[in-house]
């Protein structure tokens, strides 16, 4: 999945915030740009993530965006992001697989192997 972020948007010059809808079989059926934000933030809500995967009838969902910096270390918010996504998720019933941070050259960090799901 790392692979698929890092062609999407890991050369953007902004935060850009996508999702990746899946099915029962944890196939990818969408990958969609969900949020385009500044150099350094991508303030994404909920709704916006949930929508793509109700719309793309997603089992689950895997999240990412990339830090222009290059930088694939987590910050505050995209902790309290992931945080809030697992959240509406189970209300939902649709699960957040992962949260990755991606880079121009790559690299990502998963939220989940850190812990954060």
């Amino acid at each position: 999945m790392e692979q698929i972020a890092s062609r999407f948007i890991g050369r953007d010059d902004r935060e850009v915030f996508f999702v990746m809808c899946l099915n029962t079989r944890n196939n990818v059926v969408a990958v969609l740009r969900c949020h385009v934000g500044s150099l350094n933030a991508s303030l994404v809500h909920p709704r916006e993530v949930f929508k793509s995967a109700i719309l793309n009838n997603a089992a689950s969902v895997i999240v990412a965006h990339q830090h222009p910096s290059d930088d694939i270390t987590p910050s505050k918010e995209d902790i309290n992001v992931t945080k809030r996504l697992v959240e509406a998720g189970k209300l939902l019933d649709i699960e957040v697989l992962d949260h990755l941070v991606v880079n121009s050259d790559n690299g990502f960090t998963s939220l989940k192997e850190r812990g954060y799901i």
